[in-house]
């Protein structure tokens, strides 16, 4: 007798003390459509502005991210196995060892809890360790200090910027741009 997905027990490709990571599946879609129709935490992924989403439009994603050479990591809360948030590393060029970084924490009472910072430190390490990059870059909203702490506790640094480049609360603000390389990062302690 099969299991259903909801029943079998999640596929973990990384560990760390508060936050696993594994792939994204499709069963996930109706979770996604949820995070994506919380506008609170939708201004930190990019500067076009919040709309709603359809199951359609994630499943379509989904196929998008499914088929393409993009990594999607799944976040999920070690202790309690629940998804929080998505993890990706996009435009990987193996010949020039670069690729670019995005993290979302898709459930509102994860975020602020360290997740998204010990995620990305592992998703870095993952890239310079296993993949053998040497240069992950990303951009974040300036009016997100959340996510600046958290990149740069990671190992980023600042870069440059795209000056007004995001709409928030009726001001325009700059888009930082941070990069790390792999002789500048130390990974966290390993967990077993």
């Amino acid at each position: 007798m099969s299991m259903s997905p909801a029943e079998q027990e999640p596929i973990i490709c990384i560990t760390g003390s508060l936050v696993t990571l594994g792939p994204l599946d499709r069963s996930l879609v109706p979770t996604l459509t949820r995070w994506m129709n919380d506008f609170s935490g939708l201004p930190t992924l990019g500067p076009l502005p919040p709309r709603p989403m359809t199951a359609e439009s994630e499943t379509a994603w989904y196929d998008e991210i499914a088929s393409s050479h993009d990594i999607v990591f799944l976040i999920r809360d070690k202790l309690t196995s629940d998804p929080i948030g998505t993890a990706s590393l996009m435009k990987i060029d193996f010949r020039n060892r670069t690729a670019v970084f995005g993290i979302y924490i898709g459930e509102a009472l994860a975020r602020g809890q360290g997740f998204g910072s010990e995620t990305t430190s592992l998703v870095l390490d993952y890239a310079f360790n296993l993949l053998g990059l040497n240069s992950v870059r990303l951009g974040v909203a300036a009016f997100n200090p959340a996510g600046i702490r958290a990149y740069t506790k990671a190992g980023f640094r600042e870069t440059g910027r795209l000056r007004e480049r995001w709409w928030h609360e009726g001001t325009l603000h700059d888009e930082i741009l941070m990069d790390c390389l792999a002789r500048e990062f130390t990974p966290a302690p390993a967990v077993g």
